[in-house]
């Protein structure tokens, strides 16, 4: 096996600790000084909306260079009709291995299993730079919004079969998994357990912000 190979595997529970810290150095002050992301997996596992199944690492010469879960979520119509669908998220690549394909190869490899469980929408809160490529596109474009008609930027949606939104209105109810990384003091004392590293301020963080407060006018 060479650097450029990599497979897809589930992760184990011997991988815990490497994939948090992969995540960490992934996200390192990309949407904000430091991180939350290693402290939302490490919760996140315990959650009962998580999906163990659909919990995958991407690993080349014994080390894992990426990272990929997905919790329930919930969509509901006007008239409270329910569907059971997934969000995806976090989806993460060392540094040095970001622009591979490896991403990319397991949103693939997941969006096949997910559809195999009978998920048929997968829907995250990102950069839309990074996921339109992968076929998602705006919540508006699906008719997808939060409560108060409330259409984000960043809230994007993939069908895994095409036609199953039909144009009615959906609001998306997400997990509270994320809930308690709102705590700064609890993500700031996980942090310790790991290697020092310098929080800063970098234009990615600009960008997020941009994204995650623009909202879709329908």
């Amino acid at each position: 096996m060479n650097k450029f190979d990599f497979i897809i595997r589930k992760e184990t529970e011997k991988d815990y600790r490497e994939v948090e810290n992969l995540a960490r150095e992934a996200f390192w002050n990309l949407s904000v000084p430091g991180c939350f992301e290693h402290y939302f997996i490490h919760i996140m596992r315990d959650h009962s909306d998580f999906v163990r199944e659909l919990d995958y690492v991407a690993e080349t010469d014994g080390r894992i260079v990426g990272s990929v879960m997905y919790c329930r979520a919930k969509l509901r119509d006007e008239q409270g009709n329910e569907k059971d669908i997934l969000t995806m998220g976090p989806l993460c690549v060392l540094p040095e291995y970001q622009r591979r394909g490896i991403g990319k190869a397991m949103l693939e490899h997941t969006f096949v299993k997910a559809l195999e469980m009978g998920y048929d929408v997968v829907i995250n809160f990102g950069n839309p730079d990074n996921y339109v490529a992968r076929g998602y596109k705006s919540c508006l474009k699906y008719n997808v919004c939060f409560e108060g008609d409330f259409f984000p930027a960043a809230l994007l949606v993939k069908e895994l079969k095409e036609g199953v939104l039909d144009g009615r209105r959906w609001f998306y109810y997400p997990s509270d998994v994320d809930k308690p990384c709102d705590d700064e003091a609890a993500v700031a004392e996980f942090d310790k357990l790991f290697p020092p590293k310098e929080k800063g301020w970098q234009p990615s963080q600009e960008e997020f912000f941009i994204h995650s407060h623009s909202v879709i006018r329908p």
